[in-house]
């Protein structure tokens, strides 16, 4: 994985180019294909390995939670998903989905 000197976002290749990920970034550097064997792609990743938490991700089919109450209608379940988006020693978040009215909010433990 290589990442933008500039910014600091993931680099994806594109040709014999390395762009930065980061749209307001643009940066771009020459591919060294010297250096390929150091880095692992994504392109053996499943969407097994991929926690969603975007507005448009599907929670369906996610596992439960009912030690939670939406804020919005009061039901008692909703789906989630963990995401660890602080430090490695901060506890990670959750984010959930209702699964009566599909409000969306998150949870830091």
């Amino acid at each position: 994985m290589q990442f933008c000197d500039d910014c600091g976002s993931m680099m994806k290749a594109d040709g014999d180019r390395m762009v930065c990920t980061n749209e307001t970034c643009g940066a771009s550097s020459e591919r060294d294909r010297d250096r390929e064997d150091e880095f692992v792609t994504t392109e053996s990743q499943t969407d097994d390995d991929v926690i969603e938490s975007s507005d448009e991700a599907n929670f369906e089919g996610k596992p439960k939670a009912t030690d939670v109450v939406c804020d919005e209608c009061g039901t008692e379940e909703a789906w989630y998903t963990i995401k660890q988006t602080a430090s490695a020693d901060e506890p990670p978040t959750r984010f959930f989905k209702c699964t009566e009215c599909g409000y969306r909010w998150r949870e830091y433990n």
